[in-house]
């Protein structure tokens, strides 16, 4: 699919700013299942843009404001090829939880076992994993397992959290949004031994208007399965990532792959409005 993903991101401020400050993690990624064709962003006021790789390979562009303004616009506009292909059956029992130790991709995979300031690994959760799982030895079925228990247990809820919620926060109300779904989903896999990652990205709904997450942008994560690589699951929708998916970057929760962040000095009162629109350009591109 030829996808076409437009993100602004509009900040007013109450009184005039400066020294502002930012990050912007918005260009998408080029892999074996999406290749980006274009990318533009665009900063008012006007500046010059940087980047730089962190620490997890995401392409981050960085601007510097330091004159005096009372609005910040950001818009990126890019195009990108993905692939539709499913990289695993959804019955298929590639390797039991037991092999991943011996494997050498978990070698690199420290940081997407441990718990995070988002994300809680608590002998609860992890009481909470094998109650879900009911003992199920394969790791691809167990991560399908906990995916379809947050999509049926959980409600989607718009601004019933916010962007610093904690996983148990997200577990004792049960409803969220899909960095939450996503959150928890991490902490249930990292917490039986799965190596799990945070994914930001975008959600392509298309004319049917009935997947989860699409307005905005999106969350899912990726498991690691020995000789298959990073697959996603997206626990909103209850699916595996095909070509609807745009891919930004991925990270340990979602501090490491904000949109845009940044500090400014002047006033605390500030109104943001982000708009996200997500366009088919050709439903059978190839690569």
């Amino acid at each position: 699919m030829k996808l076409q993903v437009l993100h602004r991101t509009h900040f007013k401020y109450a009184s005039p700013v400066v020294d502002s400050f930012n990050e912007a993690r918005l260009l998408p990624i080029n892999d074996n299942r999406q290749k980006r064709h274009s990318h533009i962003l665009r900063v008012t006021p006007a500046t010059r843009l940087s980047h730089y790789r962190d620490l997890y390979n995401n392409y981050v562009q960085l601007f510097d404001i330091l004159t005096p303004h009372r609005e910040l616009i950001v818009t990126a506009t890019s195009t990108v090829t993905t692939s539709n292909e499913k990289q695993l059956a959804p019955d298929a029992r590639p390797a039991t939880l037991q092999s991943f130790g011996s494997t050498p991709e978990f070698n690199h995979c420290y940081d997407f076992m441990q718990g995070t300031s988002y994300v809680d690994l608590s002998p609860e959760i992890w009481r909470l994993a094998l109650d879900i799982t009911d003992a199920e030895t394969d790791a691809w079925q167990t991560a399908r397992k906990i995916m379809h228990y947050i999509f049926k247990e959980f409600r989607y809820e718009s601004g019933s959290t916010h962007v610093h919620t904690h996983t148990n926060e997200v577990l004792e109300s049960r409803q969220g949004v899909c960095q939450d779904f996503a959150h928890v989903m991490i902490g249930l896999c990292r917490s039986l031994k799965i190596p799990t990652r945070y994914v930001s990205g975008y959600l392509y709904n298309g004319p049917a208007d009935d997947l989860l997450g699409s307005q905005a942008s999106h969350a899912w994560v990726e498991v690691l399965l020995p000789k298959h690589g990073w697959i996603g699951l997206d626990p909103t929708n209850n699916q595996q990532v095909d070509g609807r998916y745009v891919k930004i970057g991925v990270g340990r929760d979602f501090s490491d792959v904000t949109p845009i962040s940044g500090s400014y000095r002047g006033t605390g009162k500030q109104k943001m409005a982000v708009e996200v629109l997500v366009t088919l350009l050709d439903a059978d591109a190839s690569r």
